[in-house]
């Protein structure tokens, strides 16, 4: 399934129609069918046959290539549990618990997602392409041995060692309401990799890590940043995280390939976080990414509106083709979620601020983790203090 239309400028879209072959339970807060929502309101939006853009079959990854991050035991085990059709748990894997399910074709589903992010690098680095999406990547969470948070295999942490073993240099950029634990320790003593992760506070809020002072070690002190936001940031908050952390190490930085994680799930009407941004930061974020002139590799995340995630990522590819995209979501999409019993018709969010009170206390802690990086971290990129965002 690979669509082309000659541009000077190409992008790529990694999608297989089996995204959505699984379910992780009735009650769980992860609906695989938003990958299927998203790509057919993009084809509503005439977003797939732009000219320029490329949808390319994401292909199943081949196991010695995880072998780079994940321990063999633990693909062993996943393994011979996606094949099972009996329920298995194994917690020293993380397997099999409320938050890491384990399902018929969970190994080969994991593998498809992490394929797809393989696939994006090989698109953005050998294809020439400005840049490619997997929305089925992101799973930020997992370790070498370890499912951990919805997430079984790392595909960010295995694209970004393909990356380093080319000698390419790494930016990778995580916006989920998530800290990115796993990719942030993969490679916290590396000075080839810059990790940077703007994510709710992880004092009360999974995965408990990413506070600022979280800052790597070794050859790779200064190469991790985390932004921590109190609950009710709002968009203005997210912005100047964005304009007085995020882009100024990354300019510094300078590398040779761009990763971003574009989980949505700090959009204010998602059901599992306490962030308050709209569909403008997810807009804002993505030509502000698109600027810096990188070579591109972006990823899905978290998310657990359906609606919301089809409704974002929607408007990020759009953005990234630069295309002009109404507030309204298409016609027959309206129907399409109606027949689901989830009425919408807002392509974009409203306008919205947070409270005065909880902007107040968001403003504030910004304002001293942002300070905190200008004197600490900042300064060792040779981002002198009172010039980032300027």
């Amino acid at each position: 399934m690979t669509r082309t239309a000659p541009r000077a400028e190409r992008h790529a879209l990694i999608y297989s129609g089996r995204f959505g072959d699984v379910t992780f339970g009735e009650d769980h807060p992860f609906k695989a069918q938003r990958y299927r929502l998203t790509y057919e309101l993009m084809e509503e939006l005439g977003l797939l046959r732009a000219p320029g853009v490329a949808v390319v079959e994401s292909p199943v990854i081949a196991e010695e290539r995880l072998a780079a991050f994940h321990r063999p035991a633990y693909l062993a085990r996943l393994e011979e549990f996606g094949r099972s059709e009996v329920p298995r748990a194994d917690f020293r894997f993380g397997l099999g618990d409320v938050e890491n399910p384990v399902f018929p074709g969970m190994y080969e589903w994991a593998r498809l997602g992490c394929g797809g992010t393989v696939e994006a690098v090989r698109q953005v680095v050998d294809c020439g392409c400005r840049s490619a999406f997997n929305m089925a990547g992101g799973y930020h969470h997992a370790q070498p041995a370890r499912a951990s948070g919805f997430s079984y295999l790392n595909d960010a942490a295995v694209g970004i060692l393909e990356l380093v073993r080319r000698g390419l240099r790494v930016a990778y950029v995580d916006l989920d309401a998530h800290h990115g634990d796993a990719v942030q320790q993969a490679f916290y003593d590396s000075d080839r990799v810059l990790t940077v992760s703007v994510h709710e506070n992880g004092r009360d809020f999974y995965p408990h890590t990413g506070f600022v002072d979280e800052m790597g070690k070794g050859p790779g002190f200064g190469f991790a940043v985390n932004i921590p936001l109190l609950r009710h940031a709002d968009d203005l908050v997210f912005e100047q995280a964005f304009t007085r952390g995020v882009l100024p190490v990354l300019e510094a930085f300078g590398p040779d390939v761009l990763i971003t994680q574009m989980g949505v799930d700090g959009l204010r009407t998602d059901p599992l976080t306490r962030l308050e941004y709209t569909t403008r930061f997810v807009e804002f974020s993505a030509r502000a990414f698109l600027d810096t002139g990188l070579p591109w590799v972006v990823l899905g995340g978290g998310g657990y509106d359906k609606v919301n995630v089809a409704r974002c990522w929607a408007l990020l590819w759009g953005t990234i083709l630069g295309r002009d995209l109404p507030d309204r979501l298409p016609p027959n999409f309206t129907r399409r979620l109606a027949e689901l019993s989830r009425p919408a018709t807002m392509l974009r969010d409203r306008p919205h601020l947070a409270q005065p009170n909880d902007f107040a206390r968001a403003q504030q802690d910004l304002d001293r983790v942002l300070g905190f990086l200008e004197r600490q971290l900042l300064p060792l990129h040779g981002i002198r203090p009172g010039r980032a965002g300027r």
